[in-house]
């Protein structure tokens, strides 16, 4: 569980709301350097905040997806279980509204696979006078079939949105509507393109990124799989800002440069990380695994593994102590109902 003591003594628990990172070999991944789990004597010297106001519930219930992980591991015996579910969806949706038939067919019914898919809706969304759809289309095509890392992030993002993504009601809603999920698959191939050489056609990208969906991610940054840009707008993630697997980052957050550094010099956000709204991150510091950065806070220092912080200038309130604290996405108070010892739960990690 994780669980907040404030000065009064009072414990607030909250069941972990962000993922874990794990290998192909389920052995545990991420940034541990840093973590240290406080002692007992530490507890009075976090912040008194009221849970509720520095977390806001973006999910609520058990983590049960339709679609697993495993199903989309490149090599794995079972199809391509993303798109057949997108398929279905997108008849179903057919059915059910006639208006949009014809939406659906161009945008998902018509193609052959993910990537012909998600090539054809970013190519009518970013397309303008000088990058043309048709254009635009045939290069999208042509990066994300012959990169594999791209074919699997752009479905395990996918997965992302709709099981942690509170707004995002089914897969084809994410590949058809939602910028977050468009802005992001967008920097993906301008990566790709950046990492090619045609550093120009990467950075135009990256402009029209901005223009048409309010996110602007330098195409060098380096961004795990599994991500969820909730909402999207106002994100902005540096030329050298890391990003691990299964992060998730809401609207207006700023991975930034302090403006007095050169070379490597933007944040490195640690795996399972949930960097909460109008987060701003300054420098080259390290936002351990399984982090949680309150609403507004302004991050200057390190944040351990597991840690949680709020304030501006942020500061460390407490420790995530779940194994999968991705598994529940619902918090609540059932630490302090269950009237264990406050000072036991946060001291024993």
């Amino acid at each position: 569980m994780t669980c907040l003591i404030d000065r009064s003594g009072c414990c607030s628990s909250l069941s972990g709301m962000v993922p874990r990172g794990f290998g192909e070999d389920g052995e545990e991944r991420g940034d541990r350097a840093g973590g240290r789990s406080p002692g007992g004597t530490a507890a009075a010297e976090y912040v008194k905040c009221p849970l509720a106001k520095v977390f806001p519930v973006y999910g609520m219930g058990v983590w049960n997806p339709g679609v697993t992980e495993a199903a989309i591991v490149p090599g794995a015996d079972v199809g391509d279980a993303i798109w057949d579910a997108l398929r279905a969806e997108a008849k179903s949706e057919a059915e059910k509204e006639p208006i949009l038939s014809s939406f659906l067919y161009a945008g998902i019914l018509s193609h052959d696979n993910l990537e012909q898919s998600l090539g054809f809706v970013l190519a009518n969304r970013l397309h303008n006078a000088t990058l043309l759809a048709t254009q635009l289309v045939d290069i999208f095509s042509e990066v994300m079939a012959r990169d594999a890392g791209i074919q699997r992030a752009i479905r395990l993002d996918l997965l992302a949105f709709k099981d942690r993504g509170p707004a995002c009601i089914s897969y084809s809603s994410a590949l058809l509507h939602l910028k977050g999920y468009h802005s992001l698959q967008s920097y993906r191939i301008a990566h790709a393109l950046w990492n090619q050489g045609r550093k120009v056609l990467a950075l135009s990208l990256q402009s029209r990124n901005s223009e048409v969906f309010g996110v602007d991610i330098h195409p060098a940054a380096k961004i795990g799989e599994g991500i969820l840009l909730d909402n999207g707008t106002g994100v902005v993630i540096g030329e050298t800002a890391v990003i691990g697997n299964r992060v998730s980052l809401m609207q207006g957050v700023t991975l930034g440069g302090t403006g007095k550094e050169i070379g490597d010099r933007h944040p490195k956000i640690g795996e399972g990380a949930l960097i909460s709204a109008r987060v701003t991150i300054l420098g080259n510091i390290k936002v351990g695994e399984g982090a949680m950065i309150a609403a507004g806070s302004l991050v200057l220092k390190d944040v351990p593994r597991h840690g949680m912080v709020a304030g501006i200038p942020a500061k460390l309130i407490g420790f995530v102590n779940e194994k999968d604290p991705y598994l529940t996405m619902k918090h609540g108070d059932q630490q302090r109902d269950r009237g264990e010892n406050p000072e036991k739960t946060v001291g024993g990690r």
